[in-house]
């Protein structure tokens, strides 16, 4: 007779994902499905599911509650009270490829839990020296744990502190490519966040000021101190703020471009400046 254990056994995984699901659905959950599958890979026993569960249906978001988001292709360790990475930020990566080399100097400012730099300096196979920075302490401690093969080979440096102000003075006119993930959601229009954003994670991460440039702004005033000739600071916005974040970066004395790119379900504006040559 046929053994019928490994049907059984898949019936009964299946089983477990329906029950999941149906309770993530009922929470307002999309992919329920897959977030079922998700939570049962992750959890190590039925105490750990059943606490993730509950977490998911109060509203978490799911990364927070798996403790890793994907970005890049790369599994970026996340924690309660951080800003989870977004893939849409994955263009403000490739824009940022296409101007760095072996070798060459990396800033990232606004940093969070350090995804745009562990995707950099794996686009390059880890031949950059990467230097990352954020003013919110959580989010460095993660940043050093996804850097953290980098850090131990001094090819990585991770600091606490606000915009540039931590940087080491050496890197003054050295830098090829500054990348800042700034926030950049106007004041008035946090309030309108999906809740999974306004009610888990910072408001520095999220609050941009009145018109949402206020630290873009201060990061285009900063960057032609650090970088080399040619360089290239390059920082996601909205596509409404173009004008506005074009001619920030023209008042500091960059060269201001944009580059747009539409996937899937959303589209990014990357503003690009370049210390001339």
């Amino acid at each position: 007779m046929p053994d019928g254990s490994g049907a059984g056994a898949r019936a009964a995984a299946q089983g477990e994902v329906d029950a999941v699901a149906a309770r993530l659905r009922a929470a307002g959950c999309v992919f329920a499905e897959d977030e079922a599958q998700l939570l049962l890979a992750q959890a190590s026993g039925p105490g750990e599911l059943e606490g993730m569960i509950a977490r998911r249906v109060a509203g978490e978001p799911l990364e927070l509650v798996l403790g890793w988001a994907e970005f890049a292709g790369l599994r970026i360790i996340v924690a309660p009270g951080v800003f989870v990475p977004r893939r849409r930020t994955e263009h403000l990566v490739q824009v940022a490829l296409a101007s760095v080399e072996p070798g060459d100097v990396v800033v990232d400012l606004c940093c969070g839990v350090g995804a745009v730099g562990a995707a950099l300096a794996d686009g390059l196979a880890d031949r950059i020296e990467l230097h990352a920075a954020d003013v919110d302490p959580a989010a460095t401690a993660c940043a050093r744990l996804n850097l953290a093969g980098l850090l131990a080979e001094h090819k990585a440096f991770v600091y606490t502190g606000d915009l540039d102000a931590p940087l080491p003075s050496r890197l003054a006119g050295r830098v090829s490519v500054l990348s800042a993930n700034v926030p950049y959601v106007p004041t008035a229009e946090i309030a309108y966040l999906p809740a999974e954003a306004r009610d888990y994670e910072p408001l520095v991460a999220l609050d941009g000021g009145s018109d949402g440039l206020d630290v873009l702004r201060r990061v285009g005033a900063c960057a032609p101190r650090w970088l080399r000739p040619g360089g290239h600071v390059l920082i996601e916005i909205s596509a409404r703020q173009q004008d506005a974040a074009l001619a920030a970066f023209r008042t500091a004395g960059l060269e201001a471009s944009v580059h747009e790119s539409d996937e899937d379900d959303y589209s990014t504006t990357v503003l690009v400046g370049r210390r001339p040559a």
